[in-house]
């Protein structure tokens, strides 16, 4: 996968995770994006943030102490190389496990 295709596929990624929170009341996540970064500010404090990496190739999210690096499998399937967990059931579970909050991702 070249840079233009990573940056492609990555912002694609991206999108989807930030169209999914379109209908979610702002006052349980807020959700702002800017320049290849998402960020998610949850009602109990917890921050959440989500990037696209060019030189690892990978998209990158920190959440409360731990952080995962996801590598593209396809276009729609994002795996952690060490835990082996997908990047959209992870983001979903750590926001269920925060504030309750099930999104369809």
């Amino acid at each position: 996968m070249d840079d233009e295709e990573f940056d492609r596929v990555a912002r694609d990624e991206l999108q989807r995770l930030e169209d999914a929170f379109a209908d979610i009341d702002p006052d349980e996540c807020e959700v702002s994006s800017s320049d290849g970064v998402l960020k998610l500010a949850l009602r109990d404090g917890t921050r959440i943030v989500i990037n696209s990496h060019r030189a690892a190739r990978q998209i990158w999210m920190a959440a409360v102490s731990t952080a995962w690096h996801f590598d593209p499998i396809d276009a729609a399937t994002w795996r952690a190389s060490k835990t082996h967990e997908d990047l959209r059931p992870t983001l979903a579970r750590v926001l269920e496990e925060r504030i309750g909050l099930a999104v369809a991702l």
